[in-house]
Order: C-alpha cells, then structure tokens, then sequence
C-alpha cells in the first residue's frame, strides 16, 4: 500500500510540474528592459509589458517652428531643468488643432539631446490615450532606470464614463508614491480641462452638489504645474512658417508665387496652422520631386 501512495504522489508531483511548466510559457516575464539604456524614444505596450524602441522619430526640426516662440522657449526651459536633475513640472499643451504641440514636444527632446552626450540623454516614451490606466506599471519600469525620461501622451481626452483621469490624477500628485524623481509628464490635448465643454455641463446638471462635481472632473489639469496655449496662426506667421519649410527642403520657387499659392491653400482648407502649412509644402515637395525625410 505505501508504494502505491509513493507512486501517486510521484505522479501527482509531475503532473502539478508540467501545469507549472505551461502556465509559465502563457505568461512569460517580461523581457529586460536593456534597450533603455542606450535608445532615446520609445513606445509602451501594455499588453507585453515592455517599452519598445523607436528607431526614428518622425519629427519636425526645434529651428523650424515658427509662432510658438513663447510656448517652445519655456517648454525647453522646462525640459533643460529636468534633464539637468532640477525641479521641473509636468505640462499641458492645450489648444487648437494643427498649432504644433506634440511637433514641440518632440523638437524640443530632440533638440537637448543633439547638446548632450549619449550617456547622459533624455528618453523620450509615449503612452497611448487608451493606455493611461495601466501608467503606473510603465512609471515602474522607469522609476529603476538611471537616465531621465519624459513620458508623453498626445491628443489626451476623457469622453463619457472614462475613469483614466482619476489614474493619471493620482499619478501626476496624488498617492504615496506619485511620480518618479526622474520622469516628468507632457501631454497634449485640445480642450483646456481634457474634457468637452458638453459633459461639464451634463455633470452640472445632474449631481447632486453641482460644483464638487464639476471640480472632481476638471482637477485633473491642475495637476499640470505648466500650462501652454496654442492658438491660431495670423497670416504672416504662417507664411513666414511656409518660407521656412521651403527654405529647408531647398524648394525653388518664386517668392510671391509661394505666397500666393501657399494663400490659396488655406482658403482651400479653411484655416491656418504649423499642420496646414506643412501639408502645403508637402505638396509642393511632390511637384518639384524632393524628398521629405525629417526622421533622426
């Protein structure tokens, strides 16, 4: 009888072994995060858990942004403070469409890394809009990393029932953790509050204390110490953005021809923006065949 207790527990060993064994390969560890070491922008996925390296980064030269002179002068002010170790504040960038906010945000990382040794070189990692719950799991893998990073988020709303704000909300200065030492959050969205103007007015007219309510939803950008607007372009602005674009990618064509096309084009599109003047160019690029690579 005791041997046949020793070969049931024997299999009984085994079989626990093998149902180990393959829930492990289900759900395997993630894998190091050895590329933050040395690369500078990234993507977190948050279903593998890992932060995932962007070879190139599709952005605009920091020299080439034109009417934001204001906005680009105090969000690299901002970011220098960071990479050097010094109190910083997380940012919003809010306002119209097509004004360049994350064109900015990118600019500017790419901008103090081209002044910076390799070593010593901000990361620059965005989160999905959708992914900010999961936030915290990200601010955990870089809280152990030596280099410095920023965590960027673009077009950043809340539409209906979405609780991700109360995630970011105790993310950015709530909890007993808050943000790591050495991670500072941009984000970018249209509305000033990240919400529209519709569900303020919907939370006002059905709670019960009308201006808690509101307060609870519209908080969340007080937790941003530096806010930054963007707002249209005036004509000569953006003209002076198309020149720039056409100077840079060496477009021959007469300057008055420029402008006067480059003014038909917004009269096409309705409005004037650092995105409709981009567009145009790119146009124009097509027509001449030159060649667009902004990438680095």
């Amino acid at each position: 009888m005791s041997m046949e207790n020793s070969d049931l527990n024997e299999y009984l060993a085994a079989q626990i072994s093998r149902i180990a064994d393959a829930l492990e390969r289900l759900s395997p560890p993630p894998p190091p995060q050895t590329e933050l070491k040395i690369g500078e922008a990234f993507i977190w996925e948050p279903g593998s858990g890992i932060v995932k390296s962007v070879p190139k980064v599709n952005r605009v030269p920091f020299s080439l942004l034109k009417g934001i002179d204001r906005q680009a002068g105090t969000l690299l002010s901002n970011t220098r403070k960071h990479a050097l170790g010094l109190p910083s504040n997380n940012a919003l960038l809010w306002g119209a469409r097509g004004t360049g906010k994350s064109s900015l945000v990118k600019a500017v990382h790419a901008e103090l890394n081209s002044q910076t040794p390799t070593a010593e070189r901000l990361i620059l990692v965005e989160i999905h809009r959708e992914d900010i719950p999961t936030l915290p799991n990200l601010l955990n893998i870089l809280r152990e990393q030596d280099r410095r990073c920023i965590v960027f988020c673009d077009d950043l709303t809340f539409e209906g029932m979405d609780d991700g704000y109360k995630a970011l909300k105790a993310v950015l200065e709530g909890g007993l953790e808050g943000r790591p030492e050495n991670v500072v959050f941009y984000a970018t969205s249209n509305r000033r509050h990240m919400m529209a103007r519709d569900m303020i007015e919907n939370e006002t007219s059905v709670a019960i204390h009308r201006g808690e309510a509101v307060e609870e939803k519209v908080s969340l950008s007080d937790r941003f110490g530096l806010w930054l607007g963007f707002h249209h372009l005036d004509q000569d602005t953006y003209y002076e953005i198309v020149r720039g674009y056409a100077k840079s990618l060496c477009i021959t064509l007469d300057a008055d021809e420029l402008q006067a096309r480059a003014k038909e084009w917004t009269v096409t599109r309705g409005s004037r923006s650092g995105r409709v003047a981009w567009q145009f160019i790119q146009q124009i690029a097509g027509e001449q065949g030159v060649k667009i690579d902004l990438s680095s």
